[in-house]
């Protein structure tokens, strides 16, 4: 039996959560965070991504997105979590100051041996719940939430000052991708 969540309507918003198997602190490497944001990018650029918040944490990642027309949501998630978890551990195995490169290649391979349609390694968790946002309401907790994260893990004082977070998009300041803000 599958797990996961279907993605029946393409066409919402959804609220994602992108785990890392383990919970393992990948992005706590710049290297690593820069990868996932080139995918968002080019899903922007190729795949007719609507990013609407997003924050990345060192072990999850949190999106609020929808696709253009004639787009797939599903397409989107396969697609760059395939990427990104193909370049973070080509990265990891070829570079040379990973100081915990040994130890988060045995990790992913663990978690790899425990599923069958993984190959050598596995980086995120295949478990996926998305949530579709229905009301104006709804959308603005997510993405209070989504931005609140850096605050609420004590590394900035305010959202906005968290590079990786599109509450510098919200606030109107410099950023590092685009963003269709929602309000």
């Amino acid at each position: 039996m599958r797990k996961g969540y279907i993605i029946h309507n393409q066409q919402a918003i959804y609220y994602m959560t992108f785990t890392v198997v383990g919970w393992i602190d990948v992005f706590s490497r710049l290297s690593y965070r820069d990868i996932f944001i080139e995918s968002l990018k080019y899903c922007q650029q190729h795949k007719g991504l609507r990013l609407h918040a997003y924050v990345i944490m060192t072990n999850h990642v949190h999106v609020i997105v929808s696709v253009n027309e004639g787009c797939s949501i599903s397409a989107f998630v396969r697609d760059c979590k395939k990427f990104t978890a193909t370049q973070i551990l080509k990265e990891i195995e070829e570079n040379g100051t990973e100081s915990r490169r040994e130890w988060m290649l045995h990790q992913f391979k663990y978690y790899a041996s425990r599923h069958s349609r993984n190959e050598r390694y596995q980086l995120w968790e295949h478990d996926n719940h998305y949530i579709e946002l229905t009301s104006p309401d709804f959308m603005q907790q997510k993405i209070d939430y989504i931005h609140q994260n850096p605050v609420k893990a004590g590394w900035v004082y305010r959202p906005e000052d968290y590079v990786y977070s599109s509450a510098a998009n919200y606030a109107g300041i410099d950023q590092i991708i685009d963003v269709d803000c929602i309000y």
